[in-house]
């Protein structure tokens, strides 16, 4: 079949110890007043305080927004009317995932007109955007989400009990900033949550339905990083090339699931997140490995020839290091690890037997659904849901 893709990402990318002190200089070339994005626990505001002085130093002024929970259409409302009354020409977001995506909405909404559910997928009115957003500058601080590479914005939307995104090319940041000392001394049970959703969107474009060269590239080397350093990252003892690793496939899967696809985890962890109000890593982290058994089963009972079922086997030797892995030595890899992380079962996270039926129905709503790598039927997926209880 003849190749035919599209790749796109933050306009620069910048990565490596230190280069923290970058952010000033390159903050500057945007404006002169920043909204500044952050979490609102002591150790967020500890981790933004470099960011801070690095900003002043660079006569870059700014304007603090905390945040203290997974980012809502409302907190998006607030933000942006902020920055707007303090008049702020750039955004600066240096969090984990829920900051940086309430700084690409924010980013978004300062150049176009209305309300966040008119350009919200799913349960919003999804208008494009028309426009390129006010310049952000996006630094994480966990290795997982990928955020500072994607072109979404996920929001959770109370009303309708799910979360749901603002979409658009326009919506990658101008610069990704990742420094892994900003994820030193992240506590272990962050650092295991958020790693899996990086393994999660690793592995989720590498045996989706629109895989490409270009992703599939940076998945290979992603699932390795994560194989050989996760376990270690969530030690608790300082180990920076544990943390290097971990940055860098974080990096690689946002890339990889902004330009291919995802799956059946990210679907359900949409409607998942909007019911429990659980962070999404734990969810992806819950969902894996049942997620990878059912698309197995279904692959091989309805297209038994299918060339993704390679693309399973070869996600197995990466993850073991074995090459003769089979696809279930993944499924039973992926179960150790979640069992060594001490990943918590989706009903200790709120998740009851009768929320199964009404999750289901929304994930085939989800954007992230349609990408996996075979139709799955609603048994299922609810057969997903009630083994990662």
């Amino acid at each position: 079949m003849p190749v035919s893709f599209e790749f796109a990402t933050a306009a620069r990318v910048v990565f490596g110890w230190g280069r923290l002190a970058e952010a000033g200089g390159i903050a500057r070339d945007f404006g002169r007043r920043a909204l500044l994005v952050r979490g609102a626990s002591a150790d967020a505001e500890a981790r933004v305080q470099g960011l801070q002085r690095v900003l002043d130093r660079a006569g870059v002024s700014w304007v603090g927004c905390p945040l203290a929970s997974e980012p809502s259409l409302e907190d998006a409302r607030r933000a942006t009317d902020r920055a707007r009354a303090e008049a702020c020409d750039l955004v600066v977001a240096c969090g984990g995932g829920s900051v940086l995506d309430l700084g690409k909405a924010v980013a978004a909404l300062l150049t176009h007109p209305g309300d966040p559910m008119d350009y919200l997928e799913v349960v919003g009115a999804g208008l494009p955007l028309s426009r390129p957003s006010a310049p952000l500058l996006a630094l994480p601080t966990t290795a997982g989400t990928g955020s500072e590479v994607t072109r979404n914005a996920v929001l959770s939307c109370p009303e309708q009990g799910v979360k749901a995104s603002m979409r658009s090319p326009w919506m990658l940041p101008r610069v990704a900033l990742v420094d892994p000392e900003l994820t030193m001394g992240l506590p272990p049970h962050l650092t295991a949550s958020t790693g899996m959703d990086a393994l999660t969107q690793l592995f989720e474009p590498f045996v989706c339905r629109r895989a490409q060269p270009l992703t599939d590239a940076l998945c290979r080397d992603g699932l390795v990083r994560v194989a050989r350093s996760l376990r270690r990252a969530c030690a608790g003892t300082p180990d920076r090339e544990a943390r290097e690793d971990m940055a860098l496939a974080s990096l690689f899967g946002g890339m990889a699931l902004a330009n291919s696809g995802l799956g059946v985890v990210h679907g359900l962890a949409a409607p998942l997140g909007g019911t429990l109000h659980a962070p999404h890593g734990a969810l992806c982290a819950a969902l894996l490995p049942h997620a990878v058994e059912v698309n197995l089963a279904a692959l091989r009972a309805r297209d038994p020839e299918n060339p993704l079922l390679e693309r399973f086997q070869e996600a197995a030797r990466l993850l073991t290091g074995r090459t003769d892995a089979s696809a279930q030595d993944g499924v039973r890899w992926l179960q150790h690890l979640v069992g060594d992380l001490e990943i918590p079962g989706l009903a200790s996270l709120g998740l009851r037997p009768s929320d199964l039926a009404g999750i289901c129905a929304k994930a085939r709503e989800a954007s992230s659904f349609k990408a996996n790598p075979v139709a799955l039927q609603d048994a299922e997926i609810l057969e997903i849901l009630q083994r990662a209880l």
